[in-house]
């Protein structure tokens, strides 16, 4: 039963944090189009992500809402904030020049290691999240 409670948990603050992430950048899609082409990306690529990363971020979240897709979503949500937290690091350790930061709301707010900070503490909710999903589906350690 804890187990389900943390799960629970952990797929609640993925929802909320993807789903502010996401509408936070398709309500200000203008401003989140202009900060994407000012990443170390070719053009194109900005372009796309433009579109995929709200998109997928919602995707994200349908996955996680839903029970019977719920462990694929926290798979999902894991990758994705492994991702996020590989790129705010190769930022951390200068590999580009400056970067404007494209997330929205009050997380663009963040500096580049409070960034850090948020995208580990969301990773590990996700892996944490994952781990006990497994153990609760094969009914492993009580």
């Amino acid at each position: 039963m804890k187990k389900q409670f943390v799960i629970d948990v952990a797929v609640i603050l993925l929802l909320i944090m993807f789903l502010y992430a996401s509408f936070s950048k398709l309500f200000d899609f203008a401003a989140f189009q202009r900060a994407m082409h000012k990443q170390p990306f070719p053009h194109w690529f900005a372009s796309l992500l433009t579109f995929l990363i709200p998109a997928i971020e919602i995707g994200v979240c349908i996955f996680l809402y839903r029970e019977k897709t719920r462990k694929n979503g926290l798979w999902a949500a894991a990758v994705l904030m492994l991702l996020f937290t590989v790129y705010v690091a190769a930022i951390l350790l200068h590999l580009f020049k400056k970067v404007p930061c494209s997330c929205g709301g009050v997380i663009s707010r963040l500096d580049w290691g409070e960034h850090l900070e948020f995208n580990v503490c969301f990773l590990l909710l996700a892996g944490i999240g994952l781990i006990l999903q497994y153990k609760v589906e094969n009914k492993i350690g009580g």
